[in-house]
Parts: structure tokens; sequence; C-alpha cells
């Protein structure tokens, strides 16, 4: 039976039997009843991961252990508000440190993620609204006029669904609301890449 661990866009957790691209946690979500239905994180640190690093075996949702989480890929984690994990995918750390504007450690970077992502006590992400599409990089994640979320590539809009990428429309002009926080889109604009599943979509 699936579990409530696929990451949407949005930041918010549903059940989905498709596994995904990365792996992530935001700390213990969970009991032995499954994912707690008002607790979103237990800490700031929100990482993005691979799905396989060193032979490590975990058994999910564990008792007293992180909660496993899934991403389609890699933009979907940076749209929900997550960062490259700096021990499973040091070099992806390293090179996003390195686009990005945010000064000092990593715990610098996670405080200013939470207030681009998080309203304390309530889970509700940060959307930010009346931003010029045609500015927006590559990976950045959108809402489009009708409320559908999708990634921006190129000079086309991919709706997003938790099995995968409907086909490609074309960007949307005028303004959109950006999911994608400011400072991870700042680090796409200065050159860092996010791996983003396109394989299976049609353009």
């Amino acid at each position: 039976m699936p579990l409530q661990n696929r990451v949407q866009p949005d930041g918010e957790i549903i059940t989905h039997p498709a596994r995904g691209g990365f792996m992530g946690n935001r700390g213990i979500l969970h009991d032995e009843s499954g994912l707690h239905p008002k607790r979103r994180w237990a800490h700031r640190n929100w990482v993005c991961c691979v799905l396989r690093f060193k032979g490590r075996q975990r058994q999910l949702m564990a008792p007293r252990r992180y909660t496993e989480l899934f991403f389609l890929d890699e933009a979907v984690a940076f749209a929900a508000g997550h960062r490259p994990c700096a021990e499973c995918r040091a070099a992806d750390y390293q090179r996003f440190r390195s686009c990005c504007e945010v000064p000092g450690p990593a715990a610098a970077l996670d405080r200013q993620l939470h207030c681009e992502r998080a309203v304390p006590r309530v889970f509700r992400q940060h959307r930010h609204v009346n931003v010029a599409a045609s500015d927006l990089p590559d990976g950045s994640f959108i809402l489009d006029a009708d409320g559908q979320s999708g990634a921006l590539v190129g000079d086309a809009f991919y709706p997003y669904a938790p099995e995968g990428y409907k086909t490609a429309r074309k960007r949307p002009h005028g303004t959109v609301t950006l999911l994608t926080p400011p400072s991870i889109v700042a680090a796409f604009r200065a050159g860092y890449r996010p791996q983003i599943a396109l394989e299976g979509a049609q353009t």
C-alpha cells in the first residue's frame, strides 16, 4: 500500500505509488499511524538526497527515525524548498552554494529558505505573486492562470503531475505566481541547473 511520502511542488505531502527520482527529509513527521496530520516539518534543514548512498538500507517510516520523503525530480524538490544534501550530494551542494547568494553556513541558508517557504504552525507555502514569467530561469516552478503547477524550460511550460510531466504548453506571458523560493531561483540564474525528469513528457 502506498505511503504518504510523496512531496508536491507546493510542499504538500501526498499518498502516491510512484517513488520518484530523489529522496529527502524534514525530520520525524510520522508515528505508528503514519504521517502526522498536522506536522509537515521538524527542523529547518530540508534536504534533497540521492536514492542510494554507500549501500545504506532503510525501513521506510521506521519508529523514531526521520520520515523518508520522495520527489519526482530535483526541480520539484527545489520548488518545495529543499536544497541538496551536503553529505550524499556533496558536489551538488557545493555547486549550489557557489551559485547561491545567501552567505554564511548551511544554517543561514536553511533559515532563509524557511522564511521563503513556510509559515510557523500552519503549513502554507509562500507563493510569490506578480513575477514576470519571461524573467524566470529554467527549472522554476510556477502556477499558471488555472492554478496548474509546472516547470518552465526554455519557451515551454510543463504541467506537473505526480507520475510525471504532461504535454508541454507555451511559456505564459505576463506575470505568474512563483512557487520556487526566490533564493533558489537566484541560484538558477547564477548557473545552477536543476535535474528535471522530462523524458516522458511530450513537447
